[in-house]
């Protein structure tokens, strides 16, 4: 697979700060030399990362999120090996190449005309994802655009040879018009092509919506929202009450997508003065990681400018793949 970097224990070492006495998680790790050997392997998560923002630009959003995968792998590889952390049931895939990606976005000025190119990272990311899942692995996936949720979904769909549910916690419902590919309309596209079965948005904002999807949405008994002005009066243990009644919508069995724009001040590309906390997320991850989650996409952080959200990002990952309390 020519787009598909994958990493060695010597890459993933230049990430790491060794310590005497003590193991990182990245120096125990377990990569890959073959895509092929994923069937091989006990581990139950496969990590990778889509360094884009292609999509993001096409929806005339703030570029950035391009360097987030890297930035994540300097705090997420950092972690202790402990009773808690364990680097056995994991793979560090490595990352989709979007460098020729890239190269032909920056020529192109428009944002309409750049959804050809989010076309082409869609065949390769489900490619990927589509070997993930035969292998009954889970994919986690760090971007990144949410422009790549379409493809995940896409290989996960085919994966498991079925449609799937997918819950996004999300200021916005990345519903809108199929015209053209970019990062607002991946779960459109996937609900068009059949790829996706039920749909719901955990901490909508009123006033990022357009009517004509709240009209869609209020008539489809498929899909479901919790607007976050809804919950703007409840504790922390109460949001995690709904969002356990969220997932029960989707029978506990679901992709999860978590949209750093939902986060409040948390730099990502529509950053957001009010939603939730980091502490929350984990909260809702500390549920689904119980569930029958069958992927996990993280995207839109920008992390360049603040070493604290890669940070968060590796708190995220380490507790969705977290097996003992």
């Amino acid at each position: 697979m020519t787009n598909l970097c994958l990493y060695s224990p010597t890459d993933l070492a230049k990430y790491v700060t060794p310590r005497a006495g003590e193991t990182k998680l990245g120096e125990e790790i377990i990569t890959l030399t073959d895509l092929n050997d994923l069937e091989n392997h006990p581990a139950e998560y496969v990590i990778f990362g889509i360094p884009e923002d292609i999509g993001v630009r096409a929806n005339y959003g703030k570029e950035g999120a391009r360097s987030t995968w890297n930035d994540f792998l300097s705090s997420f590889l950092n972690i202790q090996k402990n009773k808690f952390n364990n680097p056995e049931n994991c793979i560090l895939l490595g990352h989709i190449n979007t460098d020729a990606f890239i190269t032909d976005a920056a020529k192109i000025q428009e944002p309409e005309k750049l959804g050809s190119i989010v076309d082409a990272i869609d065949d390769v990311v489900t490619e990927v994802v589509t070997k993930i899942v035969r292998a009954n692995k889970i994919p986690i996936a760090i971007g990144g655009g949410h422009n790549n949720a379409y493809g995940i979904i896409k290989g996960t769909s085919l994966g498991l040879e079925r449609s799937i549910n997918v819950l996004n916690i999300d200021a916005h419902t990345d519903l809108r018009a199929i015209n053209y590919r970019h990062s607002g309309n991946g779960f459109s596209f996937a609900k068009d092509r059949k790829y996706l079965a039920k749909y719901a948005v955990f901490g909508l904002h009123k006033n990022y919506t357009p009517t004509y999807i709240f009209d869609a949405m209020d008539t489809d008994n498929h899909i479901e929202y919790v607007l976050f002005e809804d919950m703007l009066h409840l504790s922390h243990l109460e949001k995690l009450v709904k969002y356990k009644k969220t997932s029960d919508f989707l029978d506990d069995y679901y992709g999860l997508e978590i949209d750093c724009d939902a986060i409040e001040n948390f730099n990502s590309s529509a950053i957001t003065p009010t939603g939730f906390s980091v502490t929350n997320i984990r909260g809702f991850l500390n549920i689904a990681r119980k569930q029958d989650v069958v992927y996990l996409h993280i995207c839109e952080a920008i992390t360049s400018q603040n070493p604290t959200i890669a940070k968060s990002l590796s708190y995220f990952v380490s507790d969705f793949i977290r097996r003992n309390p």
